[in-house]
């Protein structure tokens, strides 16, 4: 008979080899010294000491969730404070409309918020943010920038001064939102 295989020595090892293969391990040195090195072999590795993570994980787990919910809470405190200045906006503009020197008040609230969607779009031009946006974020830019584009169109078309002052508005508030839109990706991106 040949020499034993792997396959024949490991099945005498589990006490399932067959009659020939356990005649040949007695009589054959080679594969009887072959079936005790295998017998050492998983001693010496049944003798280990078992494996142990390196390090805990959970400080840096927790670290990282406590970051995520910490700009969350930062971007949830610039939409509040988003919200409350659109509201004091409001406010001024109809308590300017109240009074005396209401046309006044509205070629001042106009040149504002001219100058307000001139100061965001150049911020706009000027900010480059780095990575590449998401499908989500991209379809949000893109649906902004329409709506953008939509009122400019009524824009150039209306002569009435009550809707050009509302469009202007509406124009501002859009690209503050686009702006917040880049700007959130790249704070996520830097992340």
């Amino acid at each position: 008979m040949t020499h034993c295989t792997m396959e024949d020595l490991l099945d005498l090892r589990a006490g399932e080899g067959s009659v020939a293969a356990r005649r040949h391990v007695t009589e054959c040195t080679a594969c009887g010294a072959e079936l005790e090195a295998l017998h050492q072999r998983a001693a010496q590795l049944r003798a280990l000491p078992p494996r142990r993570p390196s390090r805990d994980r959970w400080p840096a787990v927790r670290e990282t969730l406590a970051a995520e919910r910490r700009l969350h809470r930062r971007r949830l405190a610039w939409r509040i404070a988003g919200l409350a200045a659109a509201a004091g906006l409001f406010g001024i503009v109809v308590l300017r409309g109240v009074g005396p020197g209401a046309a006044q008040a509205y070629g001042d609230d106009l040149a504002l918020a001219k100058r307000e969607s001139a100061a965001i779009e150049e911020r706009l031009g000027t900010y480059d943010a780095p990575g590449v946006m998401s499908g989500r974020e991209a379809a949000l830019a893109a649906e902004l920038e329409d709506r953008i584009a939509v009122i400019d169109g009524a824009l150039a078309q209306t002569a009435r001064e009550a809707e050009l002052l509302q469009l202007w508005q509406r124009r501002v508030d859009l690209m503050e939102q686009l702006f917040e839109v880049r700007v959130s990706r790249a704070a996520y991106v830097a992340f």
